[in-house]
């Protein structure tokens, strides 16, 4: 146990002398007529009375301790660490293509938006790409925006210019450029295509990786429609320590988004204990032995003669 205001301790000589004193002196004793007959002993009484008449001091000694400002410390907490996800979404047109009752980009919408429902506490970022790619929503915890983003950023309302494409190796570079940006917690590329991508191939698939990796930024790909993953793709996830994926339908898609949350559980770390006030036993304790002297004056006190 610690005190705001140990100082304040000292004062509590004063109720110490004064008990001290209740138990070390004796009143003179003054000579009654009976005390010449034979009584019962009462010595027990008298210990009684002095018992009783502690609990004044007992009383000023424990406002002396809430005045010093008692604390205790808190049991340690865990408190979750903050991952940064960004999701790298295929806008090209191939995203268009049916899957299920749905276009593959309106799939990849709805399971990345119940990802955000159960994947709480994080922050996130949206980025979509084709030849070309936008930071549609930077790294926030506030997820209202990717509710809204469905409808504006579908293949079929985008430019050719933009979404005539799919440019996966510069998209990931500019990702990594935003990600670094993120001054605490853990750094993770959720990378969801149905294509090949050109800009991997030279051995450029390797090199992004590397650089990836060296910014502890793990990247999983999930490649959305029939087939399996580019080769280059799954290169660069196993080398940053993610996985590739393939969704050949919608509830595989739904299922894959799960697999990654089991896959990258949010770190704990663990929080100092904080001291905290401790008045409540003082309390307790002081209107205990308040009430026990008050019940005492009922019928313990000495005889005024």
């Amino acid at each position: 146990m610690t005190f705001a205001s140990p100082l304040v301790l000292i004062a509590l000589a004063i109720p110490i002398i004064m008990i001290v004193f209740q138990w070390c002196t004796h009143a003179r004793a003054l000579p009654l007529p009976f005390d010449h007959q034979s009584t019962p002993n009462t010595k027990w009484l008298g210990r009684v009375l002095n018992v009783v008449n502690t609990l004044p001091p007992l009383i000023l000694a424990i406002a002396i301790v809430l005045l010093a400002g008692p604390r205790k410390f808190e049991r340690p907490k865990s408190e979750r660490q903050l991952t940064n996800i960004m999701f790298v979404l295929d806008v090209s047109g191939s995203m268009t293509a049916s899957f299920g009752e749905k276009d593959r980009y309106e799939v990849a919408m709805e399971a990345l938006n119940e990802f955000l429902v159960y994947r709480k506490g994080d922050a996130f970022s949206l980025m979509i790409f084709g030849n070309h790619n936008l930071r549609w929503v930077p790294l926030t915890t506030d997820v209202s925006a990717f509710r809204y983003a469905p409808p504006y950023l579908h293949p079929s309302k985008l430019p050719n210019w933009f979404s005539g494409g799919t440019s996966i190796g510069k998209a990931l570079k500019q990702a990594q450029k935003f990600l670094n940006q993120a001054e605490e917690g853990d750094r993770l590329i959720i990378l969801i295509s149905d294509g090949y991508s050109s800009d991997l191939s030279n051995n450029n698939d390797i090199k992004i990786a590397q650089a990836l990796s060296d910014d502890n930024i793990t990247l999983y790909g999930i490649h959305v429609g029939g087939g399996g993953a580019p080769p280059e793709v799954s290169v660069m996830t196993s080398m940053t320590g993610g996985q590739t994926f393939a969704a050949g339908d919608p509830m595989a898609l739904e299922a894959v988004f799960r697999k990654i949350d089991e896959m990258q559980q949010a770190p704990m770390k663990r929080l100092t204990p904080d001291p905290v006030d401790n008045f409540k036993p003082w309390s307790l304790a002081a209107l205990s032995l308040a009430g026990t002297f008050l019940l005492s004056l009922f019928g313990l006190r000495y005889s005024p003669w």
